[in-house]
C-alpha cells in the first residue's frame, strides 16, 4: 500500500511539473509547446528591393533547424518550430509601423528578428519598447543599436556599426591618400548620416579633402545629378554611402560621364560581388575594379571558404530549402549568407533564453552573449557584455577584381562603447 501511494505521489510531482512546464510556455506571447512566433518586415519591393533575398535565406535556415534534430534530440529548438512571418515594408517607415503592430497585436509574435533598414527600425523603436519586445538582430548597422541600449533595452543589433567602417575608410583614405580630393555620395537619411560620421571621424585632420558632398533621397529614381556635381568637383577618391540601386547607378553613371576615379570606397551593404558585378555589367565596366570595402563575414562567392565547414553548412541549407539554392549565382550571393548567418544567431540566443524562453529572457542571452558564428571571419566571434552592446564589431578591408575580393587589410575593431 505504502508503494502504491509514493508511486501516486511521483505521477502527481511529475504531472505538475508537466503542467507547470507547459504553462510557462503558453504564457509567453509567441510561444505554445510546439511552436515560436517571430516576424520581420523587409523590403521586397520598393527602392531597397535589391535586399529582398534576405528574409528568404532566414526561412530557407529556419527550415533547416525545423527539419534536423538539435542536441537535445528534438527537431527545431526544444522541440519548438519556428514559425517566421515576413511582410513587405516597400522600405517605407511608415508601412513598416504599421506592419510591426500587425505583428505585435495581431500574429502575436514572440519577437521581431532581422528588420531591415535604419530609418525603419527607428520608427518601431519606441513601439516596440513600449510592449517590451524584443527588437533584435537588426538588420542595419546603424551605430545607436549599440550605444543607446539604456533608452532601448529591447533592441539590438547584429551587424558591425556603419560609424566604424565610415571610420575604417577615413583612416585608410588619410593613410593611403592623403592629399586626394574625396568626392562623398550618400542617402539622405540616418543610414548615411552615421557613415558621413565615421569617414570625417576617421579621417581627422584630412577632412578637409572632402570637395563635395551630395545626398540623394532613397525615393529618387536617379543619382545622376549628384554623381555629376561630384565629377564636377575634381574628386580624385569616391565614397559611395548608398543602398544597391543608387550605389550600381553611381558607377554607371561616373563611367558614362568619363569619371573614372582611380579609389572608390563603396559601403560593404551594397560592395558585393552581386551588385558590383551587376554595374559592371549595366556599363561600369572596368570601373568597379577600383573598388575597396570591408568584410566581416565569409564571403560565399570567393574560392578560398569552399572547404571551409560553415561555408558547406550555407551551401547545405540553401541547395535544400532555398527556392533555386542550387544555383552558383544564388549561393554567391553575400545577401544570402547573411540571411542564414541572422538565423543562426537567433537560434543560439533561443538556446540560451533556455527551455521555456521568454521576452525577457532572450535579450538577457542578447545582452551577455560569446558565441562563434561558422558564418563570421575567424577570430570575429559574437560578443555583448556590460556597455559593449556591439555584437559584432570587427571587419576587414578588401578590394574587388574581376569579380574576386582580396584582403588588404587584418581585421580592425571598434570601441565597446561607441562602436568607433
Amino acid at each position: 500500500m505504502r508503494k502504491i501511494m509514493v508511486s501516486a505521489f511521483a505521477l502527481v510531482a511529475a504531472l505538475a511539473v508537466a503542467v507547470s512546464t507547459t504553462t510557462a510556455a503558453a504564457n509567453e506571447t509567441g510561444v505554445t509547446a510546439r511552436t515560436i512566433k517571430i516576424g520581420g518586415t523587409y523590403p521586397l519591393t520598393g527602392p531597397a528591393s535589391l535586399y529582398a533575398p534576405i528574409p528568404g535565406a532566414m526561412k530557407a535556415y529556419f527550415s533547416y533547424i525545423n527539419a534536423r534534430r538539435g542536441p537535445d534530440g528534438k527537431r527545431g529548438v526544444g522541440g519548438r518550430q519556428i514559425v517566421f512571418t515576413v511582410y513587405d515594408d516597400g522600405y517605407n517607415p511608415a508601412n513598416t509601423v504599421q506592419l510591426t503592430r500587425k505583428l505585435v497585436e495581431q500574429d502575436k509574435v514572440f519577437a521581431v528578428v532581422g528588420s531591415l533598414g535604419t530609418a525603419n527600425n527607428v520608427a518601431i523603436r519606441p513601439y516596440l519598447n513600449s510592449r517590451k519586445v524584443p527588437q533584435i538582430l537588426n538588420a542595419t548597422g546603424a551605430t545607436i543599436w549599440g550605444a543607446e541600449t539604456t533608452k532601448y533595452p529591447w533592441t539590438i543589433g547584429w551587424q558591425p556599426p556603419y560609424s566604424l567602417e565610415g571610420k575604417i575608410y577615413g583612416q585608410a583614405i588619410a593613410r593611403n591618400s592623403p592629399n586626394a580630393k574625396i568626392g562623398v555620395l550618400y542617402q539622405n537619411d540616418e543610414y548615411g548620416f552615421d557613415y558621413l560620421t565615421g569617414l570625417k571621424a576617421g579621417l581627422g585632420g584630412k577632412t578637409s579633402n572632402i570637395v563635395g558632398e551630395e545626398a540623394y533621397e532613397v525615393t529618387a529614381t536617379s543619382v545622376a545629378t549628384q554623381v555629376a556635381k561630384l565629377r564636377a568637383s575634381g574628386a580624385t577618391v569616391f565614397v559611395i554611402f548608398a543602398t544597391p540601386r543608387a550605389t550600381i547607378q553611381a558607377y554607371v553613371i561616373a563611367k558614362t560621364l568619363g569619371w573614372n576615379p582611380p579609389v572608390i570606397y563603396t559601403n560593404s551593404v551594397s560592395g558585393t560581388d552581386t551588385f558590383l558585378t551587376t554595374a559592371q555589367r549595366a556599363g561600369a565596366g572596368a570601373l568597379v575594379n577600383n573598388t575597396f570595402t570591408v568584410q566581416y563575414a565569409k564571403d560565399p562567392a570567393s574560392p578560398v571558404w569552399d572547404d571551409d565547414a560553415g561555408m558547406k553548412l550555407y551551401r547545405q541549407v540553401m541547395s535544400k530549402y532555398y527556392p533555386n539554392g542550387s544555383n552558383a549565382a544564388v549561393q554567391a550571393n553575400s545577401l544570402n549568407l547573411y540571411g542564414v548567418a541572422v538565423a543562426h544567431a537567433f537560434v543560439q540566443l533561443l538556446y540560451k533564453a533556455g527551455k521555456n524562453p521568454t521576452r525577457a529572457g532572450l535579450m538577457q542571452a542578447a545582452r551577455n552573449w560569446n558565441e562563434a558564428s561558422p558564418f563570421l571571419l575567424p577570430g570575429n566571434a559574437q560578443r555583448t557584455k556590460g556597455a559593449d552592446q556591439f555584437p559584432v564589431s570587427c571587419e576587414q578591408i578588401v578590394k574587388f577584381t574581376d569579380g574576386t575580393f582580396k584582403a588588404v587589410s587584418k581585421l580592425k575593431c571598434g570601441s565597446p562603447r561607441t562602436g568607433l
